[in-house]
Parts: structure tokens; sequence; C-alpha cells
């Protein structure tokens, strides 16, 4: 990056940063910048530079200097009254990314053929980590309210897409996120670990998950996995009112879409079975 070299020195672990702002030592620069890009969110588009060092966790002179050679390379832009938005740059870059992009490359027609026979919210979303990454998101003006955006994360336990991830996910992650689930906050049929235990088998035998959420407001999903040479790499869905909901025939036209997305996928592979560690740790 341009600028000053901000390397940091001093202190240990839990270490207050030192005279004159500069954080402690083992906090490479690279890690700091990403704090300062993971600071903006749906509700936090533009930030002053207070509030970005703030919410970066980096003392303000630091978080001035890397802001600025953000700036300089396009990450972030800086508006007439000082704040910081997210550059450009970064959309041209996540552009390139295969299982975001790529995958909604692919997926876009089937998607909009969806679309147009449900009217109503329709999902496709990746495992990062132990999160669901919405890539692509198509909604009828008149569908119901909700607060899905293309690039923000789901939890794994409380929507149709992440428990079609979630149940298909390595042992480990299935594991983590039985052992700090907390009930409450996702579908109604999920109270309690065992819950979503016995859920995450029967989307593992059906091949797809139909639920109902009554809160924030009452709406049902039925999702089913997108597959590419086998593996499990995505999952699709559609979002909408209880109501009339089991009488819509969402569920055969979600799972078939599902599956014509998996069969374009192999096919664009050659059939390959695809590496199951590249669906994030």
């Amino acid at each position: 990056m341009n600028g000053t070299p901000d390397t940091g020195d001093g202190g240990g672990e839990g270490a207050r940063p030192r005279r004159g702002g500069k954080p402690p030592a083992g906090q490479p620069v690279i890690d700091r910048a990403f704090a300062l890009l993971g600071a903006f969110d749906s509700d936090h588009r533009a930030l002053s530079l207070a509030e970005l060092a703030r919410r970066g966790g980096i003392p303000r002179s630091s978080a001035l200097r890397l802001a600025r050679s953000l700036v300089q390379v396009g990450a972030l832009e800086r508006l007439d009254d000082g704040r910081f938005v997210v550059g450009l740059r970064l959309l041209e870059t996540a552009s390139l990314a295969p299982r975001g992009h790529g995958l909604r490359a692919v997926a876009m027609p089937y998607m909009e053929d969806l679309f147009h026979v449900t009217r109503q919210h329709v999902l496709l979303a990746v495992r990062d980590g132990q999160e669901a990454l919405l890539v692509e998101r198509l909604s009828a003006l008149d569908a119901g309210p909700v607060q899905y955006r293309v690039g923000g994360r789901l939890p794994l336990t409380d929507t149709g897409v992440g428990l079609v991830l979630l149940a298909f996910a390595p042992a480990a992650v299935q594991d983590h996120a039985l052992a700090h689930y907390v009930p409450g906050r996702g579908h109604d049929a999920v109270e309690t670990p065992s819950d979503l235990r016995r859920v995450l088998a029967e989307v593992r035998r059906s091949d797809f998950v139909l639920g109902r959420q009554s809160h924030p407001w009452p709406v049902s999903t039925v999702a089913a996995p997108v597959r590419e040479g086998g593996e499990v790499v995505a999952a699709l869905s559609v979002v909408a009112p209880s109501t009339g909901f089991a009488d819509a025939g969402y569920g055969p036209a979600v799972r078939a879409t599902a599956r014509a997305v998996s069969r374009r996928l192999t096919e664009d592979r050659g059939g390959e079975p695809r590496d199951a560690g590249a669906a994030g740790g």
C-alpha cells in the first residue's frame, strides 16, 4: 500500500496501543485493513474516521493512514463530508470470486425462471465457515419483507439455505453449530440442539428443507442443495409469506431448479467431482 509504513511495535496480547497510536505488534497491516473494511455493514454504509476507527478496533491515527491508503487503491472512497464508503475496486475484485460470481452466472437463468413462477424472494447462498453468504437474490416488488441482501451473511441454523448448507457441511462445522445453538431465532420447528440435529438428518434424507419462521414476521421457506460433481456447493430457496405457502407448489419448483443448476455446474466442469475442501472451513 502507499503511504507511511505502519508496522506497529511493542506490547503482547491484549496490550494497549503505545503512545503515538501504534497498534500492538503481531497485528499485520493486512489484518488491520480488513478490520477497517469489516466496519461497514448494511446499517453503516458511510462512516466518519472516528466511527471507522471505533468499529474497526484500531487507533485513530492508524485508521487514518490505512484509510488513506485504501482510498488511493480504490478500496475505499471519501465523500464530500469526509465520511468513508466502500469503493468500487472491491466490487470489481469480488466479481472474480468463483464461488460467488461464477456460481451466480451459471445459476441466474434458472433463478430467473423460478422467480417468474413464484414472484417471491429467490435466494442463492454458499457456506463461508459458520455462516451462509448470500450471492444472489431476486425479489418481486410486492413480495413480503425480508432482511437479506446480496453479500450479507445469514446464520446457518436460522434460515432455509443455512440449514441445507449446514446439513451437508463437515462434521466439525455441524458440531460447532450444535454446541453454540441459540433457540428462538430461527425456524419454529427448531427450539433445541436436538431439534436441530433431527432437522439436519431430515434434510440429508429428503434433500430439501421446508420451514416456517414467525419472527420478525411470519414467512415460510423451501430450500434445496446445489451440487457440483456430487458435492454440495450452494443452496437455493424461495421465501414467501406463510399464508398459502403449502399450496403454492414452491417445493417441487425449488428442487427442480436446484437440480437443473447442479447439472449445469457439473457439465461445465466435465463431470469431475469437486474438491470438498473448497467449501470453506
